[in-house]
């Protein structure tokens, strides 16, 4: 039976302890900020640019890229994949814009790591969600696939029209440093992930041993990084909790009205559940990783906005375990067993 190993049990425990462990050793070990900056890769420190490309390098060996062309020959299949890139691409991060504004009018800083979060869409990490939900793994498989692929050609352009055009120009950044940081953080993992799983997923111990395996290791990666991250901005947090605080509101909102909303929306369009649970998942969740690495090479690792994007795996990662037990009771309460799963559905549009 599929379940959660004793990391992603407790992963938001994990995240508490280093985000409060990188606090404490960042306010009272003297020269951690000089000891980390001392070697950059692309204006990140080299230690945190290491456990960023670790990091996301398992999630990119779980996409099934072989999967991409199998599951729209019919059109009940191609309609859920417009719905989809419509969500992500335009709605979420137009409610993420939205709601950054409406609750930190007076934070810019803030505001600007925030909108990363929201222009950054999900990645493969949704797998886990999507799988504990028992929804269609192929088709999140598919969606997930395609947004890695667009956030290389789309989140730079997004993320410099939101903060700088949509900002009016309160915020300098240089347009390069974005499209960089993702050709970097994204395009290299991205890349050693589909090359990996060509080379190895003929064998069978990739999938019973390999990808659980690096999938710890992708864990592991996002608490150490986390860790440090905290660490460089120990003095910062302890100086300006009110207004730390007040950067998860909007990332509390947003989780809640778009999981909600698509739920909802697959409800009322009678949308299979095994589809509707890939909907949900892929809308509300957030390539929190690709946030911060971006906000950390653009506008650096000891700025309010890296600190803004590393609030949100704080608040989503526990957000979302939580949310499959809610898709688990939609399920029971508005599906039930009589419900026709896609592969019916599919078969009549054929």
């Amino acid at each position: 039976m599929w379940g959660l190993s004793i990391i992603d049990t407790l992963l938001p425990l994990w995240i508490i302890l280093c985000m409060v462990g990188g606090v404490l050793i960042g306010y009272y070990v003297p020269n951690v900020e000089v000891v980390l900056n001392g070697a950059q890769l692309a204006d990140v420190s080299v230690p945190i640019a290491v456990g960023l490309l670790v990091m996301m390098y398992p999630v990119f060996c779980r996409v099934r890229y072989e999967k991409l062309t199998e599951l729209f020959r019919g059109r009940f299949m191609k309609r859920q994949l417009i719905v989809s890139l419509v969500v992500n691409w335009i709605l979420a991060p137009l409610l993420m814009v939205a709601l950054a504004w409406a609750t930190l009018p007076d934070l810019p800083n803030y505001r600007s790591g925030v909108i990363l979060v929201g222009v950054a869409r999900c990645i493969a990490m949704v797998l886990i969600w999507n799988k504990l939900a028992e929804g269609h793994e192929e088709f999140c498989a598919v969606v997930v696939a395609v947004n890695s692929v667009l956030q290389c050609v789309l989140y730079g352009p997004l993320a410099y029209f939101y903060v700088v055009i949509v900002g009016q120009g309160s915020f300098e950044i240089d347009m390069w440093i974005i499209v960089r940081s993702v050709l970097i953080y994204m395009g290299i993992p991205l890349l050693a992930g589909f090359l990996t799983r060509l080379a190895l997923r003929r064998f069978q111990f990739y999938e019973k041993t390999f990808i659980p395996w690096v999938g710890k290791l992708s864990l592991l990666a996002l608490l150490y990084v986390i860790l440090l991250m905290f660490a460089l901005q120990g003095h910062e947090i302890v100086n300006d909790i009110g207004n730390v605080l007040r950067t998860a509101v909007p990332l509390i909102i947003y989780f809640l009205v778009v999981f909600l909303g698509v739920l909802f929306w697959c409800i009322a369009t009678k949308v299979p559940y095994d589809i509707a649970t890939p909907h949900c998942f892929t809308a509300a969740s957030n390539n929190f990783e690709l946030a911060i690495a971006v906000a950390v090479g653009t506008y650096g690792v000891q700025s309010k906005e890296a600190l803004a994007a590393t609030i949100g795996p704080l608040i989503e990662v526990p957000m979302l375990v939580s949310l499959v037990y809610l898709m688990k009771y939609a399920r029971r309460r508005w599906w039930g067993s009589e419900m026709p799963v896609s592969t019916d559905i599919e078969k009549e549009a054929l």
